[in-house]
């Protein structure tokens, strides 16, 4: 499509978001997650750590008073930019066409499913042991890390959250998302 676009002098929407997309994805590559937060860095602890971050995203994005068709828009362009960053990253590693699209299926199943227990977990507010249990059964895969390490990640997911609620949406729309510092 984006082909078509260019061949027709129109611009791809999607790239509005692309500013907050290589946010998420700078916030969800910092290092401290990995060898602070016990993260384990694979390309399986990388999408998940991507993932956690887009859905605090996603979920600080769909508050009721900033909910309006604009933003769900753009909110849709978002997820579009994800799953056409991960099926490069599929074909990258060698994933063939006959089954990447069952691939990303799979990992828009995984990216849905991690939305509700963030979602759940992000809503207890200060409750850091919601937010515990919803990184240990997805970012960590249901093993939990050293104590000290989930206790990092999961203050600074809290933390990030907490930051980005406090961020104007039409700032985190232009990518200037909170900075977390350990």
């Amino acid at each position: 499509m984006s082909f078509l676009n260019e061949l027709l002098g129109r611009k791809n929407p999607n790239l509005v978001m692309q500013p907050l997309y290589n946010a998420i994805i700078t916030q969800g590559r910092q290092v401290d997650w990995y060898e602070h937060g016990g993260v384990p860095d694979t390309l399986d602890g990388r999408f998940d750590m991507i993932a956690a971050i887009l859905c605090a995203v996603l979920i600080r994005l769909e508050h009721p008073e900033d909910m309006g068709q604009e933003i769900a828009q753009k909110t849709a362009w978002l997820t579009e930019l994800f799953v056409t960053d991960m099926e490069g990253q599929l074909r990258q590693i060698g994933i063939g066409d006959m089954i990447v699209g069952k691939h990303v299926g799979n990992m828009m199943s995984a990216l849905g499913g991690r939305l509700g227990a963030y979602r759940e977990a992000l809503n207890y507010g200060p409750d850091i042991k919601a937010t515990k249990e919803a990184l240990t059964r997805n970012l960590y895969r249901g093993e939990a890390p050293e104590p000290d390490a989930l206790d990092f990640t999961a203050s600074k997911f809290a933390g990030f959250y907490a930051r980005l609620s406090d961020t104007a949406i039409d700032q985190i729309i232009a990518g200037n998302i909170a900075k977390v510092e350990p």
